[in-house]
């Protein structure tokens, strides 16, 4: 799959159902996110929050490690829905960082309309494994 042949509306329309079954009664803030693995495979993802707010879980990262214990390692593109257009946090950013700077996100609100970008935009000057290597501390063989 070439990252410019896929249907966005379809992709946004996933992360929208996904929103659907968040699970989020304190904030109240709903955010669902689909990623589509460059198989063609598509992983949802909903927050899930908790009264312990940092054991909560973003949308963004239940779909990437669901894809991930998939066996899934590329990705194309992220879509993510809330109720306004909310971009995805810091942490979601590093930690998609880990699978590429190249992912295509889009970023939709609650009708559907959404606008797009890119990991790279989204995360400029990050922090990956290229820069342990460079620092000489990152040993693959570990890994």
């Amino acid at each position: 799959m070439k990252a410019t042949e896929f249907d966005r509306g379809e992709l946004v329309r996933e992360a929208m159902r996904a929103r659907e079954r968040a699970h989020a009664p304190y904030s109240r803030y709903a955010v669902g996110a689909a990623l589509l693995a460059i198989s063609g495979r598509t992983f949802a993802g909903s927050n899930v929050e908790n009264a312990v707010y940092p054991l909560s879980m973003c949308a963004e990262r239940a779909a990437l490690f669901t894809a991930v214990s998939a066996g899934e390692r590329d990705f194309v593109a992220l879509a993510v829905a809330t109720d306004n257009g909310g971009s995805p946090c810091g942490s979601c950013r590093q930690v998609l960082r880990e699978f590429g700077e190249s992912i295509i996100v889009l970023i939709a609100d609650s009708s559907g309309t959404y606008r797009e970008t890119s990991l790279a935009e989204l995360l400029p000057d990050s922090f990956s494994a290229e820069d342990l290597l460079e620092a000489g501390s990152y040993c693959p063989e570990r890994v």
